[in-house]
């Protein structure tokens, strides 16, 4: 805890950069974190306590100069506001949010290796992350990993989690690969799956389950000899 001399001396979020600068170097680096943000919003619509960024500066004081931050490819948090103080947040500073740090943050790997299984790994070890997920479809065999990794801090260091989906407890989400058609592209991405192992599914997708089950309740009432277009009510 911060004593509060220190944390009046402290810059505010208006105050600092929304970001490192730094340009990601393929679209999915956005992309795919934007798919689970959008779930969430689905998931979650009800409440009001948590909050996910994408390509934010998170500020802290673990670090050697509290005004660099680390930059996730996306990161959520429990016990904030969704909205902070009714706005959009410029970028996420520990000690504006009355200390909660991410407990959950992810790294898409890319061409150029970014430090996430070792320098990154150790700056959310420093903060206090509790799941650090490394998401790596592409070139995993290059750095000797798994295309997913959870991570977990047991006792102040990161250990690899077994199992995919992985249940993150204390999130009351699991997290896993999956492939579908999306914007008319078949591609792996990074989805949300319930306590139970279930995947929860995209807007897309209940629309395009609810006409499938239109289109068999149609049918079916025609195998009777009912016309679906002409039932009572219509």
């Amino acid at each position: 805890m911060l004593s509060p001399d220190l944390k009046n001396a402290l810059p505010t979020t208006d105050e600092l950069p929304c970001s490192d600068d730094t340009p990601v170097d393929n679209e999915d680096q956005n992309f795919l974190p934007n798919i689970l943000l959008f779930l969430l919003n689905s998931i979650w619509a009800n409440r009001m306590d948590w909050y996910f960024g994408v390509d934010m500066g998170v500020y802290h004081t673990t670090g050697v100069n509290p005004r660099v931050p680390v930059v996730p490819d996306a990161f959520l948090s429990l016990g904030v506001e969704r909205k902070k103080g009714g706005k959009s947040r410029k970028s996420y500073a520990v000690w504006e949010e009355n200390g909660i740090v991410p407990i959950f943050t992810l790294e898409m790997v890319s061409h150029t290796p970014g430090g996430e299984y070792d320098e990154k790994l150790d700056i959310y070890r420093k903060l206090g992350v509790l799941y650090y997920v490394i998401y790596n479809p592409e070139f995993w065999r290059r750095d000797q990993h798994q295309p997913l990794e959870v991570y977990k801090l047991l006792d102040g260091n990161y250990q690899l989690q077994i199992g995919e989906p992985y249940l993150m407890l204390e999130v009351g989400l699991g997290i896993g690969r999956h492939q579908a058609v999306i914007g008319g592209i078949q591609q792996e991405f990074l989805c949300w799956y319930d306590e139970q192992g279930s995947r929860y599914f995209t807007d897309a997708e209940q629309a395009q389950q609810e006409r499938q089950r239109a289109e068999q309740l149609a049918e079916y009432l025609r195998s009777l000899g009912v016309d679906p277009n002409n039932l009572p009510g219509n």
